[in-house]
């Protein structure tokens, strides 16, 4: 019962993306086909909040609930990331699901998206099993 502030922030977080379209297959087709702005607003402004948010944790020094330092490591360039990521965005692409949402497509009553979510899970499971001999 204790988490259970966490299944209530994730039912609202799910209603959010059901009702802002960004689970539709035809909003990711159209992103994908550069014929709509709606998913680049919807990232675009996601990124533009996670940058003012990181410079506002960096000059003012925000502590977490708990009183600790916010460290936010340097990332340093992999080939591995490009290549991750477009394997993310080729099955992004082919399935028209974000592995975000998937929950809310389900929820939503799209129960194929389950294969989607079972096919997340294995290439999970492969990237853990093989991680140790690919580049980082």
């Amino acid at each position: 019962m204790k988490n259970i502030k966490f299944l209530l922030i994730g039912i609202v977080f799910g209603i959010i993306l059901v009702k802002s379209e960004v689970i539709s297959w035809f909003r990711i087709q159209e992103m994908f086909r550069l014929q709509g702005f709606h998913m680049y607003g919807v990232i675009g402004s996601a990124i533009a909040v996670g940058m003012v948010s990181v410079i506002l944790i960096k000059r003012f020094k925000i502590k977490t609930i708990s009183g600790q330092d916010v460290a936010i490591p340097k990332k340093q360039f992999s080939w591995g990331n490009v290549i991750g990521g477009l394997i993310f965005g080729l099955g992004w692409g082919i399935t028209g699901a974000c592995p975000g949402p998937l929950y809310a497509e389900i929820g939503s009553g799209f129960l194929v998206i389950s294969i989607t979510l079972l096919s997340a899970i294995f290439g999970t499971w492969v990237y853990g099993a093989v991680r140790g001999k690919l580049p980082h």
